[in-house]
């Protein structure tokens, strides 16, 4: 019984410590480095975090989500996107109806289209500064509905495209904020059918 229970509680102390280790590192690296990043980094790493906790889903964790007003079609959002797009000075470069089906389950995804949205001007200045940035462009505006009549509009939160790393140069942070504005604003106002 005692070999048992220590064999128990060496697993159980070698299994803290090799986790605590890696977060000892974490935290350690986040201290020792933060002078290197942006001011607002730290807090949308711990943000970011904190929802892969709370929801255990990294994708739900780096994407905004605003529900589609009741009554509102998958065309009549397409129609807002389109004509909301320009507004923020952003250009429409692509649209994918993935999937439709009519007999979807209640909890099941009935229909998916994709948006895809960019400001030339601005992808080529973040392309000059990094090329892995093009793994973020075009920015996108998933809609998803389901069978029992709930629609949301999903969008990638920016935010750590932004301050995760060093502060960008003033002319490139007020461009990529304009960018972040308006992959916030669309999708909000096409949840309510706005134009």
């Amino acid at each position: 019984m005692k070999k048992k229970l220590s064999a128990v509680l060496l697993a159980a102390g070698l299994s803290f410590l090799m986790s605590g280790c890696s977060t000892m590192h974490m935290g350690w690296t986040a201290v020792t480095k933060q002078h290197t990043l942006d001011d607002k980094a730290m807090d949308a790493y711990d943000n970011m975090f904190t929802k892969v906790t709370e929801y255990g889903d990294p994708a739900r964790a780096m994407m905004l989500e605003w529900k589609v007003e009741e009554g509102i079609t998958g065309d009549e959002v397409k129609e807002s996107i389109e004509a909301l797009t320009e507004e923020y000075n952003m250009r429409l470069t692509g649209y994918v109806k993935m999937y439709t089906k009519e007999d979807a389950a209640p909890d099941e995804v009935k229909e998916a289209r994709i948006y895809s949205l960019c400001n030339l001007t601005t992808a080529k200045v973040f392309l000059n500064y990094s090329r892995y940035y093009g793994g973020f462009m075009p920015c996108r505006i998933m809609y998803v509905s389901y069978g029992n009549g709930d629609a949301y509009l999903v969008s990638m939160d920016m935010t750590l495209a932004i301050h995760g790393g060093k502060t960008l140069p003033p002319e490139m942070l007020e461009a990529a904020l304009k960018v972040k504005e308006a992959m916030e604003k669309v999708p909000e106002r096409a949840a309510k059918g706005d134009f």
